[in-house]
């Protein structure tokens, strides 16, 4: 039964997606503010966190840097408004996906579900279970882990599985719809900035420059994973 823990500081969404999650089949933890939150990581020990944007006190792309600081498990966003900029902020600074109130459970769990899957399943289709050397860059399939320059590289799942696909196939051109379908499994092309924030959190960890090495940008098409 997946463990959700809900940052949420309105109480009748609180109930509402607590009550609904709960019919979903997952087991859920319900706090107010982004500290009772933070207190509650290592006693609760979550599968997936809900996280309001919008908190009193700490904001919740504090409490997103915090958890992020110390663990990389999936962070669902809620946000009041679709279009608003501080989603990309909050996507830049980890969270893995997002939701847009009002909140419905059933499309909640199955955002909570797909970003399970990619946690629980990273390997794309086909792809063969043993470590690959680009350069610098070893990514071992078989184990799930990366390492940059001998150092190992702690990604979120969201990010490991973009790195996975992507390098599955170097050099081919994915559009910014490929892996929108393959991570996060959406299909609404508005959501394509879940790309483009997760392709800035991994270069940023692979300490990429102006000039990518590894994922590489092909203007008007999409991304791509460099050969050289």
């Amino acid at each position: 039964m997946p463990r959700v823990l809900i940052v949420e500081d309105d109480l009748d969404v609180r109930r509402a997606v607590q009550l609904g999650l709960r019919h979903q089949g997952h087991e859920v933890f319900a706090v107010e503010t982004g500290e009772e939150g933070l207190e509650q990581l290592l006693p609760f020990r979550p599968d997936v966190v809900v996280l309001d944007l919008m908190l009193p006190g700490m904001s919740g792309l504090d409490v997103c840097r915090r958890v992020r600081d110390r663990d990389q498990v999936p962070i669902i966003m809620v946000t009041a408004r679709g279009d608003d900029v501080d989603v990309v902020v909050g996507l830049e600074t980890g969270a893995d996906d997002y939701v847009v109130k009002p909140v419905q459970a059933r499309v909640l769990d199955a955002r909570i579900r797909a970003v399970l899957r990619r946690q629980d399943a990273s390997l794309p289709d086909g792809t063969r279970p043993r470590a690959e050397t680009h350069g610098e860059l070893v990514v071992d399939r078989a184990g799930l882990v990366v390492t940059h320059r001998g150092e190992p590289v702690t990604l979120a799942p969201s990010e490991l599985r973009l790195l996975l696909t992507l390098s599955a196939s170097p050099g081919q051109v994915f559009s910014r719809q490929q892996p929108l379908e393959a991570v996060w499994e959406h299909s609404y092309h508005g959501d394509i900035r879940l790309v483009d924030a997760c392709v800035k959190r991994l270069r940023n960890k692979l300490g990429e420059g102006r000039n990518p090495r590894y994922v590489q940008t092909v203007r008007g098409f999409g991304y791509r994973f460099g050969t050289s």
